[in-house]
């Protein structure tokens, strides 16, 4: 079952384990059961569909009593991951989900003991950044270095079809507290503050181009040090283009227009948030238009520094997606899904994709994703300490 099926990435998602023939039936849950309809309708094939709630403990509960596997794509993930977790424990389900969030997963992680004494695997954060992110730094960290000391995550994307909830997503990213493991110590920035700011940095992302990247409270900062030995620097950072588009949320939210409390306006009760919301996706096309931005596309960059060989070395990975993030994002999900559903993912109680998945059975069927025509693409190369530049195959 793929709760929030009918949406952007859900939708994608159900297509991928669609395409696996791994399951005998793929279910779309959401809130909209006639976006479901439509979206089963559209994938043909064994696709059904269901009415959730996932504000709804129970809904969920019911939904999912005969499904082997959740895989939930229902966002904010600050709001919705944590307690839907909960329920698909306490139902006894094994779960894959996408969360981005930092604070959810920490929250998440708490549920690890309450996961092992029901006999759940539960695998957070398999999207792209997180997921893919971190299955490569496994997958480089422990086949070809000896040892790796930073790891710097670098994303763009830009063209989604964006909800009010991706824009909220947006927002609390940059109130909360900022993680980043710094010479083997966890620490907190800022977003709007000089600790944030002076972590700014200038990337080139292939077919994108040159672009600001911003301090991104994405959880790989303090899974990837749990599970990696050696770490001494973890740091995300990443951009949503058009940046004209990403700093007019930056400037919304510096001035505080972003209070989930309603107050009055002509007469009417309305959240400062909920018109934010609606004023950013108002202007978007606009400014994706003014950009020049007709079709979704989003890069991933990983920087990998370390030894091998007794020497330093770095590994860079450029990852493109002309799906943009619905399907970076979904084909990675997809993936874990498939993985547990064959048994290649034993581990019990809740854990990121470093703690349990291995690097060759994604990249085994990432290459069938890209045969079967997703439009991923991912390039390696390594940089050795006298600045060399070697291009390294990937088996995918």
């Amino acid at each position: 079952m793929v709760l929030g099926g009918a949406g952007i990435v859900g939708s994608w998602t159900a297509r991928g384990l669609l395409m696996s023939d791994v399951f005998d039936e793929v279910i779309l849950a959401d809130i909209n059961a006639a976006r479901a309809k439509e979206v089963a309708e559209k994938l043909g094939g064994n696709v059904s569909y269901r009415e959730v709630n996932a504000e709804s403990p129970e809904s969920i509960k019911e939904a999912v009593k005969d499904v082997d596997i959740v895989v939930n794509c229902v966002g904010p993930f600050y709001r919705y991951g944590p307690p839907i977790l909960e329920t698909a424990i306490k139902a006894g389900k094994n779960y894959v989900d996408i969360c981005d969030d930092y604070d959810a997963t920490l929250k998440m992680l708490e549920l690890d003991s309450m996961a092992k004494e029901a006999g759940v695997s539960a695998l957070i954060g398999m999207g792209s950044s997180p997921g893919a992110a971190n299955v490569f730094v496994k997958f480089c960290a422990e086949q070809i270095m000896e040892e790796a000391h930073s790891v710097d995550i670098y994303h763009a994307h830009g063209g989604d079809p964006e909800g009010p909830g991706v824009i909220k997503h947006r927002i609390h990213s940059m109130l909360i507290d900022i993680p980043v493991f710094d010479n083997g110590q966890l620490k907190t920035v800022k977003f709007l503050e000089e600790s944030g700011r002076a972590l700014i940095q200038e990337v080139e992302f292939p077919e994108i181009g040159k672009c600001k990247v911003y301090p991104y409270p994405h959880p790989e900062t303090i899974t990837l040090p749990r599970y990696i030995k050696g770490l001494k620097w973890v740091m995300n950072r990443g951009v949503v283009l058009p940046e004209e588009y990403f700093e007019l949320i930056i400037k919304i939210v510096s001035l505080g227009m972003i209070e989930e409390e309603p107050i009055e306006v002509a007469g009417q009760k309305i959240a400062p948030i909920d018109f934010v919301a609606s004023y950013v996706l108002k202007r978007r096309e606009e400014l994706l238009k003014k950009a020049g931005i007709t079709e979704p596309i989003g890069a991933l960059k990983i920087v990998i520094g370390g030894v091998e060989k007794g020497k330093k070395v770095q590994y860079v990975a450029e990852a493109v997606s002309r799906g943009g993030m619905m399907e970076g994002t979904a084909i990675p999900a997809a993936i874990g899904a498939i993985l547990m559903a064959q048994g290649k993912i034993e581990m019990k109680g809740v854990f990121p994709p470093e703690a349990a998945v291995n690097p060759m059975d994604v990249f085994e069927w990432a290459g069938k994703f890209r045969k079967g025509g997703a439009s991923i693409g991912v390039k390696v190369k390594k940089v050795d300490e006298e600045g060399r530049v070697k291009e390294i195959p990937l088996p995918i």
